[in-house]
């Protein structure tokens, strides 16, 4: 069966980034725009609400639960997880969770990305720990900071995975896969995954309007969010 998907989502209860939208009205777009899988990733903290579950199922989308955690400040992406991932501090942490639980997926998130965010040289140090490397939907017809991770991917003959890395709804649908899965279910999904069984669908951003200013943004009003839970909260 064939299943849109993102797999990078975040929403207003994550605890780092600001964001506008909450996961129930992420499930609400995502459903209003045909998708069928909505993975949660919120920085660092297991997103498991069984009412949301429920209503996002009702709303014909399966939801999985992830997180994006960090290690050395450094982002990834854990798919099909449960709450001690939340306890994932060292690269050791991540390989014994893994080895524990086979059934989670791991994704390199904007690998090769200015910022102290990716993952750089840490990616390939530790590549036999990773499912799959994302495809981010920040990147113009000129500049994509993409090119790299699509070598890694296929030296490594891992998957690339496009995704939207949502913070705001408006590139929701820019950047996502379709999934030709044996069932609809977080074990279908991630099986499609591993074995490359999904189209990319992603579109080239307007540098300026969507990079520049719209990041801008995004960052300065998270920077004032972060200020005021510092000092006024």
């Amino acid at each position: 069966m064939k299943l849109k998907a993102n797999l990078h989502f975040h929403a207003k209860e994550d605890p780092q980034d600001f964001v506008g939208h909450t996961v129930r009205e992420g499930v609400d777009h995502a459903a209003n725009l045909g998708f069928s899988v909505l993975a949660v990733t919120l920085h660092e903290t297991f997103y498991n609400i069984p009412e949301i579950i429920e209503y996002a199922a009702s709303r014909g989308i399966l939801l999985i639960l992830g997180a994006e955690i960090a290690i050395r400040k450094k982002h990834i992406v854990v798919l099909n997880c449960d709450k001690d991932v939340e306890k994932i501090r060292t690269f050791s942490d991540l390989e014994n969770y893994k080895n524990s639980r086979p059934e989670i997926f791991i994704l390199a998130p904007h690998p090769y990305f200015f910022s102290p965010e990716s993952l750089m040289g840490n990616l390939d140090e530790n590549i036999h720990l990773f499912d799959g490397i994302e495809y981010s939907w920040f990147y113009s017809k000129f500049f994509n900071q993409n090119k790299k991770a699509e070598i890694t991917a296929k030296k490594h003959n891992l998957p690339i995975i496009a995704t939207s890395d949502t913070h705001f709804l408006d590139f929701f649908d820019q950047s996502y896969v379709v999934l030709d899965a044996e069932e609809k279910t977080a074990k279908g999904v991630l099986k499609s995954l591993r074995q490359k069984k999904f189209e990319n669908i992603s579109y080239p951003r307007d540098f300026m309007r969507d990079m520049v200013w719209k990041l801008g943004k995004f960052r300065a009003r998270d920077t004032i969010l972060k200020l005021k839970r510092k000092f006024w909260l």
